[in-house]
């Protein structure tokens, strides 16, 4: 057991040892900042989603956008290397064509062009397919079905091939 010193100092006069301060510590009215306890825990609470909103607005919007920043940053990375495949096969399809056998072979697929001792050979078209088919289930919904695209070839043939004739004069 440790003995307490008894005698005091002169810098300790007229203090207690905790400083003056008793527990539970009750502050008079006149001292605290709000007549009422209510309004104390309202005016900490909303100190404290001021703080929040400062918070979110330093640290956490800027790392998000941050975020955002990137993907939209990697996306065009990735659609400036599909560019890049892109022109570099249109170069070499101009490297192709600069040459006597490219602008050959263009020819032959874009106007027909036939080289002496080559052998052209004009395909027709297909003759249209039998639409006769036997009765029954499955045959009646075919041909119901054949009907009706007939029907559509001819509306869209008839509405390319109508003009507008003037009226005639009275």
């Amino acid at each position: 057991m440790i003995a307490r010193p008894t005698t005091r100092r002169a810098s300790d006069a007229g203090r207690s040892r905790f400083g003056g301060i008793r527990w539970p510590r009750r502050l008079r009215a006149a001292d605290r900042i709000t007549a009422r306890r209510r309004s104390a825990w309202l005016f900490g609470l909303a100190a404290l989603v001021v703080a929040g909103a400062i918070g979110a607005a330093l640290f956490v919007l800027p790392v998000r956008t941050w975020f955002a920043q990137d993907d939209e940053l990697k996306a065009l990375e990735h659609e400036r290397s599909e560019l890049q495949g892109v022109n570099t096969d249109l170069q070499d399809e101009v490297d192709r064509l600069q040459t006597d056998e490219g602008i050959i072979e263009a020819a032959r697929e874009e106007l027909g062009q036939v080289q002496p001792g080559d052998n052209r050979q004009t395909m027709s078209e297909l003759p249209p397919l039998p639409r006769d088919l036997p009765a029954g289930w499955p045959y009646s919904q075919m041909d119901s079905i054949l009907t009706v695209r007939a029907q559509a070839e001819a509306a869209a043939a008839a509405a390319t091939t109508t003009t507008t004739l003037p009226a005639p004069a009275p």
